[in-house]
């Protein structure tokens, strides 16, 4: 039997493998482009790999300018023909045939998350299906009760929305833009990231045994002068995107000028705020939760740690001592908390910026543990005596590593807190209620937890300020941006 080895100081813990077969799930050897209810062959192709053992999953459509116009135009004429003059009723049962399917194949779903993405199997199964799912019901539910959140006692759709989607949550991304968008009886054209396209290919097939209107929903993929091409297109009436800073800002040139409605969920800077008052073994796990839950793939990860100086030491002496347990390796085995890098070029970039921390006399911690030959794997890092000039407390990182940065009151918190061009999440740990509030109201962030971290509810908007884009997305402010005012 496989083992799974834990080192701490001079001690070794043994663990039992336990990997989630994957022999059930089917992956097809290509896919097509999902066009006007279709399959549509493309002219180029491009594989998905396992970024934990570098395999090739699948072979994916490539879509160029001439494929996107098609899946441009099939939802046009998919909208005006019929699916805005649906019942409000019937756009609703839809959406809940999708989630009702999903929720049956959500075991086969985090097995595929977990082989394309490469994040843990035990949080595919347990956050990404579940909360994808999630949303399908939730606004299955709204579908019926627009007239009572806009301006307008007959809410319209605004058309056809393109849409964007990240490869950290490929399900998860899709299910927060495509529930709203046909809830409100839009037609959507959405891309998947080129590194996770199977788990949308998935909900394609999905989208056809739900019996969902031909072009509706057209699912495509390839890079990002795919995405261009969705942005540039004449008849989209609705950008959504997340993904990076300096891509929503190209996306921002280009619709600048046009009446096309945008929102951007963009890169975060988070901090993650330990005042001396707070219950350190539980915001331990709130660090740990925050940083390295899904190797830091994430856009409101808590990647900067302020904590009071007086608590410092003890605070880093926990931290070390949780992280000698982190397992590091295979996504599919349920004990693994910490999977594999999702590509190549991310796992150069994150060593990059930490070989820049090292160099700027950042002091750099690692548990001691032994990372897969084979895959893109990186160990779990924290810096401390990390200044507000380093680059690691300034660029985002998306990988698992914290800076840890120091502070003496409240007001210097707050400070160091805000001191980022980014404004997504935060966090706070204190016993003080009153505390909490008095910080929150002056963090310049669109989501803040108190004494948490990383929770998320269909029912609660989220998005951010500054260079974290604007516009928001779950609970009934992701339904606006898809109404016309």
């Amino acid at each position: 039997m496989n083992k799974l080895t834990v080192k701490k100081n001079k001690s070794e813990i043994i663990y039992d493998s336990s990997v989630e077969d994957s022999k059930h799930i089917s992956v097809k050897n290509k896919y097509d482009l999902f066009i006007n209810g279709k399959w549509v062959k493309a002219k180029k192709y491009f594989k998905t790999i396992n970024p934990s053992n570098e395999e090739v999953l699948s072979e994916v459509a490539f879509a160029d300018k001439s494929d996107v116009n098609k899946a441009v135009s099939s939802a046009k004429n998919s909208f005006e023909k019929y699916w805005k003059k649906t019942k409000p009723t019937d756009r609703g049962k839809y959406l809940f045939r999708i989630a009702r399917i999903l929720q049956e194949k959500a075991r086969e779903f985090s097995v595929i998350e977990s082989l394309d993405g490469g994040k843990p199997i035990r949080e595919s199964k347990s956050i990404d299906i579940p909360l994808a799912i999630s949303h399908f019901f939730y606004y299955a539910g709204w579908a019926d009760k627009l007239e009572y959140i806009s301006r307008s006692s007959k809410p319209e759709p605004i058309g056809v929305a393109g849409q964007i989607i990240p490869w950290n949550f490929p399900l998860l991304m899709a299910a927060w833009k495509i529930a709203p968008a046909i809830a409100c009886g839009n037609t959507v054209v959405i891309k998947s990231a080129e590194t996770t396209p199977l788990t949308l290919y998935k909900l394609a097939e999905i989208i056809q045994e739900a019996e969902v209107p031909d072009g509706v929903v057209n699912i495509i993929s390839g890079d990002g002068k795919t995405g261009s091409y969705i942005v540039d297109n004449p008849n989209i009436n609705k950008i959504a995107f997340t993904g990076s800073t300096e891509v929503g800002k190209n996306i921002m040139k280009s619709i600048a000028g046009t009446d096309k409605k945008l929102t951007l969920e963009l890169g975060g800077k988070a901090a993650n705020i330990i005042f001396e008052d707070a219950p350190i073994d539980a915001a331990v796990e709130g660090i740990i939760n925050g940083i390295y839950f899904n190797q830091g793939h994430v856009c409101c990860a808590g990647s900067r740690l302020l904590v009071q100086e007086n608590i410092a030491n003890l605070v880093i002496k926990k931290l070390k001592s949780r992280m000698n347990y982190l397992r590091v390796g295979n996504p599919l085995d349920k004990n693994t908390d910490i999977g594999a890098i999702n590509s190549k070029s991310q796992l150069k970039k994150i060593t990059e910026l930490v070989e820049s921390g090292i160099k700027e006399g950042a002091n750099i911690y690692q548990p001691n543990c032994e990372l897969p030959a084979k895959g893109y794997f990186f160990k779990p890092t924290f810096f401390s005596n990390v200044s507000q000039a380093h680059r690691i407390a300034n660029e985002e990182i998306f990988g698992p590593v914290l800076s840890i940065i120091t502070f003496r009151t409240p007001k210097e918190a707050i400070e160091k807190a805000n001191n980022t061009c980014y404004g997504l999440s935060a966090g706070i740990w204190t016993s003080k209620g009153s505390k909490v509030f008095e910080v929150l109201k002056q963090l310049k962030a669109g989501v803040i937890w108190a004494n948490t971290f990383n929770k998320f509810n269909p029912a609660s908007p989220f998005g951010g300020f500054k260079e974290s884009g604007f516009g928001r997305e779950g609970g009934v402010h992701g339904l606006l941006p898809y109404l016309k005012n």
